[in-house]
């Protein structure tokens, strides 16, 4: 999978990041999801006619993953599909979120780095095949330390009734946000192609490097 990738930087309120160009965005935010979805599914049903049976229910779908995302806090959402010779696309993404907490007492929740990785949990594989999270500390260049997890995961499907998960590659670092108590920008890379880990790891990485607070 490696080779060299033209990147395009994204900006948003706050912050910017490279991606590789070959990256789409899956749009969240409220005043151009609706038109985004609609676009992206028509353009989808052109390429698949027999898809057409399906369209109000991928739009709802994606309508509605779109809202959840932007109420989480997420601000943007870059995917990758792509062929590299095989019958099944590879896919990944890497969604950007602001998020805050507050302890029981009603204070913010500490965003220094150390504090951030003391406090999450770190899972070894008892076998085989099974999930696994790494916890540690890495410099961002030009913003400083963040605390970060990755490993294979598994995933809670939202609002599923029966409590299914989907296993994936995951990498969250948790960049503290300058002058706002207790908000960190989340920096997730996520994919489900599992035998790539190591792969999209160093990938999830190299974008997280090009983060950065905007002036």
């Amino acid at each position: 999978m490696a080779r060299y990738m033209e990147t395009l930087t994204i900006e948003r309120g706050g912050f910017r990041i490279k991606v590789p160009e070959s990256w789409w965005e899956f749009d969240v935010r409220p005043e151009s999801r609706d038109d985004s979805v609609r676009r992206m599914v028509g353009e989808r049903i052109e390429q698949h006619p027999e898809l057409a049976a399906y369209r109000d229910t991928y739009t709802a779908f994606l309508r509605k993953s779109a809202a959840d995302a932007w109420k989480s806090g997420a601000l943007y959402c870059g995917c990758m599909a792509e062929s590299f010779g095989g019958d099944t696309p590879i896919t990944a993404s890497v969604t950007v979120s602001i998020v805050g907490g507050r302890t029981r007492s009603g204070d913010p929740l500490s965003t220094d780095p150390a504090t951030i990785a003391g406090g999450l949990a770190v899972r070894e594989a008892k076998k085989e095949g099974d999930a696994w999270r790494k916890v540690t500390t890495v410099d961002i260049p030009g913003v400083g330390p963040a605390a970060r997890t990755y490993g294979i995961e598994d995933i809670p499907v939202p609002d599923d009734a029966l409590n299914r998960t989907v296993r994936a590659v995951l990498m969250q670092t948790f960049i503290p946000v300058p002058g706002q108590e207790g908000k960190v920008a989340l920096v997730a890379g996520s994919s489900q192609v599992l035998d790539l880990a190591d792969s999209f790891f160093d990938i999830f990485d190299a974008i997280t490097s090009t983060f950065r607070f905007a002036n």
